[in-house]
């Protein structure tokens, strides 16, 4: 039986938790919150399943975590290029939106047309398309999307290797996972990695009063005795 906005905005209301409201207010938001983590959120998602009528009525929501459901629970076969475009122009600055938008498994990424996108928005002038294209590229590099070679590859390590440093710090948060997931495809693109991550050094990345956080070690993930035996045979 298919589930609704109504229901959904009720289970929020009804799984409220005040640790996660307390911390939303730290920041100034947009959104209104019932503090309820990603990963429950996730769950939850999983099981109301794929629907993307419910998806267009939550992202209109007013709050934040029926927006991170409607990213959730979209069909990626339904999802249109012209919906994506939307919702980055309506804003995902929010909490963790980006992040479930373009890359933690995200349902984009899952698009026919999720390459065309991610080559697009990698060179846009916005600074939220380059977050969201690099994040689509990292997810991407688990998959072999058709036209995703080595070559265009390539061509974005070099392209990361010298504009990383200018970028806003979001856009280098998401070139140097970028730069992870293409550096695991293949041992061509492993040494490139490798190689463009000793020439960057150290990506600085301000989280804030999140201490939990810490920028993302690529070299070490590049050279992990797995990754190195699986890509050429033995550990280097």
């Amino acid at each position: 039986m298919p589930t609704t906005k109504k229901e959904v905005i009720a289970w929020l209301k009804e799984n409220a938790d005040q640790r996660g409201i307390d911390h939303w207010k730290k920041r100034p938001q947009v959104l209104k919150t019932v503090g309820i983590g990603l990963t429950r959120l996730r769950k939850y998602a999983k099981q109301i399943g794929r629907d993307h009528a419910l998806a267009q009525s939550l992202w209109k929501s007013d709050i934040y975590e029926a927006k991170v459901l409607a990213l959730l629970v979209d069909d990626p076969k339904k999802i249109t290029r012209e919906q994506a475009e939307s919702q980055v122009d309506g804003g995902l600055n929010s909490g963790y939106l980006a992040h479930v938008f373009a890359s933690c498994d995200a349902t984009l990424a899952k698009t026919p047309f999720a390459f065309e996108l991610a080559k697009d928005w990698v060179q846009s002038k916005d600074a939220m398309r380059r977050r969201c294209g690099y994040a689509l590229l990292y997810e991407l590099s688990k998959k072999n999307p058709k036209g995703m070679d080595d070559d265009y590859l390539l061509e974005r390590i070099r392209h990361i290797r010298e504009t990383i440093h200018d970028e806003e710090k979001w856009v280098r948060e998401s070139m140097n996972t970028a730069l992870m997931g293409i550096g695991k495809r293949n041992a061509l693109l492993n040494a490139a990695a490798i190689e463009a991550a000793e020439a960057i050094g150290p990506v600085d990345i301000d989280y804030g009063d999140d201490n939990d956080c810490q920028p993302l070690d690529v070299l070490k993930h590049l050279r992990s005795d797995y990754l190195q035996k699986k890509l050429f045979g033995t550990a280097k």
